[in-house]
């Protein structure tokens, strides 16, 4: 399997980021990590290894994020305003660094935005956000909405809240979208959300279901026996939806 590494000093977050790409062709499938993984992780759970014979067939070519979440969202050592612009300047990062490099190797016209837990909601984030820029979303186990406090899960910000937050929470910002030219290119993407049935996230995605059923979007939703949040059961999911 074809297996690159990449660093470099990113002028957006003023620190090295690296990353991980394992293929040499096909569908460039953009991955985000979950919050305490790193651009390894994927490799680390062996979902590389459970989807290597797409990967060696063309069919799909990974690009492993690396994660800033211990200075961004879960930074509770700083004022919740600064964790959201922290975040957004690592969106800044994978939008203006990250994929003019994926376009630069390999012009496979689809590209996914796909993670796992925090993982996944970064990956929705960014394609509601930008959905002209991506053809796929595959999120697994993913929280929608961080201002609400979930089993013990809490609340990223705090109770803070500002226009900042409002535009990265999917399950705030999707209902009021009015942007026909998004709507459009929303409708055109494949949108995947697994759930497991026991985890606490399942009524977060559930209420993504009903705001993309609203505004007219596609999509398909599992529920996967159990919590399902973990590598093994990622694993299968990753075979079966990306």
């Amino acid at each position: 399997m074809h297996r690159e590494y990449h660093r470099w000093y990113s002028p957006r977050l003023n620190r090295d980021m690296e990353l991980l790409v394992f293929g040499h062709a096909g569908a460039k499938v953009l991955v985000f990590p979950t919050r305490d993984g790193r651009f390894h992780e994927y490799e680390d759970l062996r979902i590389v290894k459970s989807l290597a014979a797409k990967i060696n067939a063309g069919h799909l070519q990974l690009w492993c994020l690396d994660s800033i979440a211990w200075e961004s969202l879960y930074c509770f050592w700083c004022h919740p305003a600064d964790r959201i612009r922290r975040h957004i300047q690592y969106e800044e990062y994978i939008l203006n660094e990250v994929m003019p490099l994926m376009r630069a190797k390999n012009p496979h016209p689809c590209t996914i935005a796909h993670g796992c837990s925090l993982g996944a909601y970064k990956a929705a984030a960014i394609a509601f956000r930008h959905p002209h820029l991506f053809q796929k979303l595959a999120a697994f186990s993913g929280r929608y909405d961080l201002t609400q406090k979930v089993d013990i899960f809490q609340d990223l910000f705090n109770g803070y809240y500002d226009e900042n937050v409002y535009f990265h929470t999917p399950n705030h910002f999707l209902p009021s979208l009015a942007c026909d030219w998004r709507l459009e290119h929303l409708r055109r993407m494949d949108i995947v959300l697994v759930i497991g049935a026991e985890d606490p996230f399942l009524d977060n995605n559930r209420r993504l279901g009903e705001i993309l059923d609203a505004k007219g979007i596609p999509h398909r939703m599992h529920v996967w026996a159990g919590r399902a949040h973990r590598g093994y059961f990622w694993r299968q999911m990753a075979q079966l939806y990306i």
